[in-house]
């Protein structure tokens, strides 16, 4: 049974991540995500419902249109399998539970973030601001006694989490000089307000050693310039469902050492 529940949530993810695409593709162009319906972004063809079956029409296709040939960005492929992981994994952690409601919402929250900074270095206010939103209603109608032993179950304890990201990140992108985009700080906000304190600090520290890494081994490939920005809302968001599926576990071990 419980094989055949994860199946099921596998199979959701691949729907979902497939109006998630929807969502990445045209929120940074200011379009609809309900209409039109979908359709080829060199051609403009509207898409049959055989050429929108998650995985299966990609590979089908080989990659490309039906209609003119043009390559499909394989972006819509990894988020397909990354939503389908997501789900099939956080059901398998959680089980039905209203934890698992709000984890499902989170990983929504930040593929969307994490694919559309990757892809065009923007963190939308659009997806940020109804995040923190919904982080302050879960903070305020749901208990969350699973965050860690260490936090003090309130909505002050958010509040404080959300305002610790926006400090730090704030002061980073003053000093930076336009190293750090201000989307960056809005995010960690979002990210406080959704983690807590302390476990903010176990986001955004591993997001910044993630990042950093990541950034020393692009400069020693000399596959990007000096001056070429990284995108650090991936990181971020990457770190943020890490920290909000097992962060209290991360935080004990630490504190435990």
């Amino acid at each position: 049974m419980q094989a055949a529940y994860i199946s099921l949530f596998a199979v959701l993810g691949l729907a979902i991540g497939s109006f998630l695409n929807v969502c990445i593709d045209r929120l940074p162009r200011k379009e609809s995500i309900l209409n039109p319906p979908s359709y080829c972004e060199a051609c403009h063809h509207r898409l049959a419902a055989k050429d929108l079956i998650p995985i299966l029409s990609y590979l089908r296709l080989r990659g490309r249109c039906r209609y003119c040939q043009a390559p499909v960005p394989r972006r819509l492929l990894w988020v397909e399998l990354a939503t389908s992981g997501a789900f099939a994994l956080l059901y398998w952690q959680f089980g039905l539970t209203s934890r698992l409601g709000t984890m499902l919402f989170y990983a929504c929250l930040f593929i969307i973030i994490f694919f559309v900074d990757l892809n065009h270095k923007l963190i939308l206010n659009k997806v940020v601001y109804p995040g923190m939103l919904a982080a302050l209603l879960f903070a305020v109608f749901l208990p969350q006694p699973w965050l860690t032993q260490w936090v003090v179950h309130d909505v002050a304890n958010f509040a404080l989490g959300a305002g610790i990201g926006f400090g730090i990140f704030l002061l980073l992108a003053i000093v930076s000089r336009g190293g750090m985009g201000w989307g960056d700080v809005k995010l960690a906000a979002l990210i406080g307000l959704a983690t807590g304190f302390p476990l903010v600090f176990v986001a955004l520290i591993t997001g910044a050693i993630l990042g950093g890494l990541v950034a020393i081994v692009l400069l020693i490939s000399k596959k990007r310039g000096r001056k070429e920005m990284i995108a650090f809302g991936p990181f971020l968001s990457l770190t943020a469902m890490i920290t909000l599926a097992g962060g209290s576990n991360i935080l004990n071990w630490y504190l435990g050492l």
